[in-house]
């Protein structure tokens, strides 16, 4: 039964120096009522010298080589029309090094962004998909952002993860063992602390507090950091986590497996499900579950609710005839609704978690998940980067391995190791007893998540699993150190028919240093003349700025019987 969110009785806006800024980020805090550690605020400093004064002082840093350093000026980088401060640029590398495949260089590239004017806090940016790649160090978060970390003051890093796909073909690291490793969770280990010591150089004292934050596999290095490294951060910023990404990697081969079944063109998965037949199931699904939140507004907010009340197999419209985009034909039916229900072996053991039929399903983001990246994306992935022994890359098909592999194989294949690759994919990849944060709430460290219901790649449900496991370890509640906030319509990350601008840092540094837990979060849509870009998945019928606020699970955002559908001040978390 779902039990009653306490909320507070006055909502209280978060302060913040820009005003789109403030409104995205209003949010209802009330007290921790735990007897927690409470943590101090973040003093902030000024940047000792200049940027080109910083070289020859980080030559004392070990296994580090810095390549260059140099000033960026005031509003040459720009979030949603915010100009960005001054700030140092850092570029370097650590544990360079040279292995496999034929003696490939490898080593843990970074670069680190340092404000001239400092707020106190570091901010470790988690990056997406399989890493290799230097991205800003920005520390974005949300659809179209109007704040990130930088703006907002904070040190920020952001690496490779300890591989360059230019260098290794992309998924050809998975040949190397450490670079798994890397990857995995070791990348995160080396730099923290190199990262802290770089920032006490510059400014003469280390980070008063400090942060990992990022979504899709960005968010599982953050998942996997408060299980390994509570120690090293106050704040975890979890976005849609693939804490399990090696079993959601072979889901959606297996989901590919499936659209073969009904695919009318063999080369192209999309016609096993059109954009119209997905439109069809999520019309049919609004007629059923649209209203349970006391709006018709093309939102489902209550998830569990729906799941509940609506079934594909009788829901959704049956074709009597030929396929025409309103309805399914039996075969799709049979062959989509495992999908759904979640990837199982051959013996018909579910091995990871269903997924939730969402008003977001039509958008062009699933299509691109479901239809593209299982040919192109998964069965690198699994093939050389998760499996052991790892595929031969050398003419490695990989839509035929995702078309034509046995589930089961690649399934055992993840957990499998040998005496080259020590430790699994489950292993290196995972949170180890990923429902056990006692040392982070120990700490006075606070966990903050949130998942797309819509996401077609990391199933929020998976996520809901988890927060239920880490809340039975805590006596039924862990919301004093640990809170799930659910977007419904949203896609992987952003996008889809969503309120999916928010700013959910300011609400978790609000969390760690004031004691003051999120409640609710503002979301905003974004239309026509949005500061950080549209988003072209929503509604015609939709307001450009509609507002939402997001429940921390398991609440859920219900219509007052009154006011504008548009504004989240017609809602209330229940």
């Amino acid at each position: 039964m779902r039990t009653p969110l306490r909320l507070a009785v006055v909502p209280r806006a978060l302060i913040l120096s820009v005003a789109m800024v403030a409104l995205l980020a209003a949010c209802s805090t009330t007290p921790v009522r735990s007897k927690l550690p409470q943590l101090s605020e973040a003093k902030s400093a000024m940047l000792a010298g200049t940027c080109e004064e910083l070289t020859p002082k980080l030559s004392v840093l070990p296994n580090t080589k810095i390549t260059s350093v140099k000033s960026v000026a005031a509003g040459e980088i720009k979030i949603g029309g915010n100009a960005v401060a001054e700030h140092c640029l850092v570029v370097g590398s650590m544990y360079d090094r040279t292995g496999e495949p034929e003696a490939t260089p490898y080593a843990i590239g970074f670069e680190m962004r340092l404000p001239k004017n400092w707020n106190g806090r570091f901010w470790y940016q988690g990056n997406g998909g399989i890493d290799g790649s230097v991205q800003p160090a920005l520390g974005n978060l949300g659809g179209g952002p109007v704040t990130n970390a930088l703006l907002q003051g904070f040190a920020v890093i952001s690496s490779d993860a300890g591989h360059d796909n230019r260098k290794t073909r992309g998924p050809g690291f998975g040949l190397d063992p450490q670079a798994r490793l890397d990857y995995g969770y070791q990348a995160v280990g080396k730099l923290t602390p190199m990262a802290k010591e770089l920032i006490r150089i510059a400014y003469g004292k280390g980070p008063d507090r400090s942060y990992i934050g990022g979504c899709s596999n960005g968010g599982r290095h953050a998942l996997v950091a408060a299980a390994r490294y509570p120690e090293m951060y106050d704040g975890f910023l979890v976005g849609s986590p693939g804490f399990n990404l090696p079993k959601a990697a072979v889901a959606n081969i297996f989901g590919a497996q499936q659209y073969k079944k009904v695919a009318t063109d063999p080369k192209d998965l999309s016609t096993a499900f059109t954009k119209q037949e997905r439109q069809a199931v999520v019309n049919a699904v609004l007629a059923k579950c649209d209203a349970l939140d006391g709006a018709t507004d093309g939102m489902i907010q209550d998830t569990d609710a729906c799941e509940a009340k609506f079934n594909f197999m009788r829901d959704v419209p049956t074709c009597t005839g030929e396929r025409n985009g309103t309805c399914l034909s039996e075969a799709q039916k049979k062959a989509i609704a495992p999908i759904f229900s979640g990837a199982s072996t051959s013996d018909g053991k579910p091995f990871y978690a269903s997924f939730p039929v969402d008003a977001g399903l039509a958008g062009p983001g699933v299509a691109n998940w479901e239809f593209v990246a299982s040919l192109n994306l998964d069965s690198g992935a699994v093939g050389l980067i998760f499996g052991v022994p790892p595929q031969n890359p050398k003419g490695f098909d990989g839509p035929n391995f995702t078309l034509t592999g046995n589930i089961d194989a690649m399934l055992a294949s993840i957990y499998a190791k040998n005496a080259i690759f020590k430790e699994s994919a489950m292993e290196f990849m995972t949170p180890p007893n990923a429902t056990d944060m006692s040392r982070v709430k120990a700490m006075g460290g606070k966990i903050l998540v949130y998942h797309g219901v819509s996401d077609p790649i990391f199933s929020v449900n998976d996520t809901e699993a988890w927060y239920n496991g880490t809340q039975a370890a805590n006596g039924g509640d862990a919301s004093d150190f640990a809170r799930f906030f659910r977007v419904p319509g949203m896609d992987h990350c952003r996008d889809g028919a969503a309120t999916d601008q928010f700013d959910v840092i300011s609400s978790l540094v609000q969390w760690v240093e004031q004691g003051q837990a999120p409640d609710w979060i503002m979301a905003r849509a974004r239309g026509a003349g949005n500061p950080g870009g549209r988003n072209e998945d929503l509604p015609a019928n939709w307001s450009a700025d509609r507002t939402r606020p997001l429940c921390p699970y398991p609440g859920v955002a219900t219509y007052k019987g009154s006011g504008s559908i548009e504004d989240a001040s017609s809602f209330v978390c229940k």
